[in-house]
């Protein structure tokens, strides 16, 4: 139903809706509502009085609202669960809450693999001790895995064979942790992939500026693309700097970063007396690429993009040494 009132709560016109009422129809004209739609009666009245203000809670406004009746309180109970699957289905619509359980994901997948490759390497650095830990440190877990014993890994390497080989069942551990990391590796890479596809299409320009894995991260630490962009640039330089600032806020001094803009090797490859300055200068702009993607601006291309970073390497020259301390 719709009512036109007075400031007296008189009631001075209404409409009542009379056609067919089942839980879908409900669930469908309340979505309609929560998206800000008038319903059919509504616009009837609004028509009459066209000088009228619209209330959409004018049932909860209104003291002498009628009490929904037990058959259509049972109607609207079936159609309140159809309408929760309904917003559960288009949140999947949401690039910001995709993003979120992506980049969630991929951090959780980056620790395993963290800990799960360095322990495989150290174990085959244990009986192939001619092996460069670090030279072929990305060779060595698909070697393990794909080898059928260490010897065959070794040649795989290029390294002798080793004095002592792992039993049979200690072997079929190693490969089997070595199989682990190569799965977990083609996970993680899966899970960035699609953070990249995902990101250069919902924030084109900050991704451009400084990579779609670091967009990303800094949408879902701001907590959605509308707030990033409704953000100081202040406050986005530092996003991702959680231990710094809880360290500031017990005296420490401010951290001039965080850690998504410092992975930049704009920031992270340049003299520490620079940083806060071509970290304040890059958040600056990221703060307007950002604003772009979401108020609907043009995308920036490659050649803004790249002025951007030359005007850095300008802040870098102007500042070759570090300044004198009083």
């Amino acid at each position: 139903m719709a009512r036109v009132i007075d400031d007296d709560d008189v009631v001075i016109d209404e409409v009542i809706w009379t056609s067919k009422r089942s839980a879908g129809i409900v669930a469908n004209r309340l979505f309609d509502l929560q998206r800000g739609r008038l319903s059919a009666e509504a616009r009837v009245l609004t028509e009459r009085f066209p000088d009228a203000v619209v209330d959409s809670m004018g049932a909860m406004s209104d003291l002498n609202w009628p009490s929904l009746e037990d058959d259509e309180l049972k109607i609207f109970e079936a159609a309140v669960p159809i309408l929760a699957k309904r917003g559960v289905a288009n949140a999947a619509g949401d690039a910001d809450r995709r993003l979120d359980m992506l980049v969630s994901s991929a951090a959780e997948l980056r620790s395993s693999w963290t800990t799960n490759e360095s322990r495989c390497v150290e174990w085959t650095g244990l009986f192939l001790s001619e092996v460069d830990l670090d030279a072929q440190r990305n060779d060595i877990p698909e070697a393990i895995a794909e080898a059928d014993s260490i010897e065959s890994a070794a040649s795989t390497l290029g390294v002798s064979s080793p004095a002592h080989s792992p039993s049979d069942i200690e072997w079929q551990a190693l490969r089997d942790h070595a199989r682990g990391v190569v799965e977990l590796t083609d996970r993680l890479n899966s899970h960035e992939n699609a953070i990249r596809d995902i990101a250069q299409q919902h924030v084109p320009s900050l991704s451009a500026l400084i990579g779609p894995l670091g967009a990303a991260r800094l949408v879902t630490l701001a907590g959605g693309r509308e707030r990033l962009a409704r953000m100081p640039s202040g406050s986005l330089q530092v996003l991702g700097a959680h231990a710094a600032m809880a360290a500031h806020r017990r005296g420490a001094p401010p951290p001039k970063h965080g850690a998504i803009l410092f992975s930049m090797p704009q920031i992270s490859k340049s003299p520490r007396w620079v940083r806060g300055k071509i970290a304040r200068f890059l958040a600056g702009k990221a703060s307007i690429a950002v604003r772009c993607d979401h108020f609907g601006g043009e995308p920036w291309g490659d050649e803004l993009v790249s002025k951007i970073h030359l005007e850095t390497e300008a802040i870098k020259a102007k500042f070759p040494k570090p300044p004198k301390r009083r």
